[in-house]
């Protein structure tokens, strides 16, 4: 994972904008927290480069890749940070400080607001704004799968990249087909180098 590694020298008020740009975060990832990965990257790839764009696609790649849950890119990022600061150190530090971030506000407030829910469920308003979130969640989810299928800077020349992630969609909404069979698929095409 230190593919590019860059060094950075990051005082306390970097931990602290670190930590407080997740814990902001944390209460945009509805749908998880890979819906806020656009703006991860904007923050960590573009504003502050503290990583690499390499290192932003591999630690969502190695998380997305392992079994677990998908929040552990996260982890990863805040790894690569760390690693990029100078010391295994500050990279376990990165670790708590993104994770801790991105998981305390939301979990404190999906716990509240689903028992909120689960009493009030039989309201019309309960039931319009979980419709009304779902466009919202999936525009989220999009706006990831462009900056991740987009980082190779070919646009219209990836076209079988563009065509395996549409069928992969319909193939997945369509069919009872397992995800790992698509995922499978996937890298078999990418492994005889068609994507």
């Amino acid at each position: 994972m230190s593919a590019g590694a860059i060094h950075l020298s990051l005082g306390w008020h970097d931990w602290l904008n670190l930590f407080a740009h997740y814990l902001m975060l944390s209460l945009m990832s509805l749908g998880g927290a890979i819906s806020t990965t656009s703006e991860m990257h904007r923050f960590l790839v573009e504003q502050h480069g503290w990583l690499t764009q390499a290192q932003f696609n591999d630690a969502i790649a190695l998380a997305q890749a392992s079994p677990g849950p998908n929040v552990l890119f996260v982890a990863l990022m805040g790894w690569q940070v760390g690693m990029n600061a100078g010391s295994t150190t500050a990279a376990f530090l990165g670790v708590a400080v993104t994770m801790v971030g991105i998981m305390l506000p939301s979990t404190v407030f999906t716990y509240q607001v689903a028992q909120w829910g689960h009493r009030n469920r039989d309201l019309r308003a309960v039931r319009a704004f979980k419709q009304g979130m779902a466009p919202v969640v999936i525009a989220m989810l999009l706006s990831t799968a462009w900056i991740l299928a987009s980082s190779a800077g070919r646009g219209v020349a990836d076209w079988p990249l563009w065509a395996l992630a549409l069928a992969s969609c319909v193939v997945i909404w369509r069919t009872r087909l397992h995800l790992l069979w698509v995922l499978g698929a996937g890298a078999l095409l990418g492994a005889l180098g068609v994507v």
